[in-house]
This record gives structure tokens, C-alpha cells and sequence, in this order.
């Protein structure tokens, strides 16, 4: 049962989810996006998982500070990836995987409760 969290460790949604896990004792691995660079085939498994729409993470500081012709390019799965590619931070943290299969992306605590009985 291999679980890993994808993320930056500065993020404060990360360091919710990393808490939460450690306070219940669940083993993970934690990947930094900022150190290990953004995973290209997982993230192309991500986005046939959940879809590009809900990774690309619109409400963020990096996605506001992209230049509007950037923003407006991202209009299918090849253009969001190529941006999250080149800006991890546009991406929703964090990514929580269970043997290559994700759990969740980003954190909200009652919805991790219902997958804590599944880890």
C-alpha cells in the first residue's frame, strides 16, 4: 500500500494533509515538486483520472500571475500539461496517490477521513 503525496512543502494545504496523515500514522512517501520536478507520466495518469480541468489549479497565486495569453491557452489536457509541466505550483495540492491510483487532489479533511479506512 504504497502512498505518496505530491506537493511543495511551503504549501499550507500540503502541510494539513501531511499532518493529518502522520497524526494517524499512515506511512507515506512525499514527493516535492520543487526538488524532483513534476512527474510527466503521472501526471498525463492524473489527468486521465480526474481530468486536467480539476488539477489546474485556477484560484492560486501562479495561476493569477501567468500572463493572459497563457491562462487562455489552457483549453484541453495538451495545453494544461504543458503548463503544469512548467509550473508545478499551477497544480492542485496535493495529489495523494495509493499504488498509482489517485486518492484525492488537494485536502479536505472529511473526505481523507472516508480514505484513511481504505489505507
Amino acid at each position: 500500500m504504497s502512498l505518496i503525496v505530491y506537493g511543495i512543502p511551503n504549501c499550507s494545504t500540503v502541510k494539513k494533509a501531511r499532518a493529518w496523515l502522520e497524526e494517524r500514522g499512515v506511512a507515506y512517501t512525499f514527493h516535492d515538486y520543487k526538488k524532483q520536478g513534476v512527474p510527466a507520466e503521472r501526471l498525463d495518469a492524473w489527468i486521465s483520472a480526474v481530468g486536467w480541468e480539476k488539477l489546474v489549479n485556477r484560484q492560486g497565486t501562479t495561476w493569477r500571475k501567468l500572463d493572459e495569453a497563457t491562462r487562455e491557452g489552457v483549453a484541453d489536457a495538451a495545453s494544461a500539461k504543458a503548463v503544469m509541466l512548467a509550473q508545478a505550483s499551477v497544480i492542485k495540492r496535493p495529489v495523494i496517490e495509493q499504488n498509482g491510483r489517485v486518492l484525492t487532489v488537494g485536502f479536505d479533511a472529511a473526505a481523507t477521513e472516508a480514505l484513511a479506512a481504505s489505507v
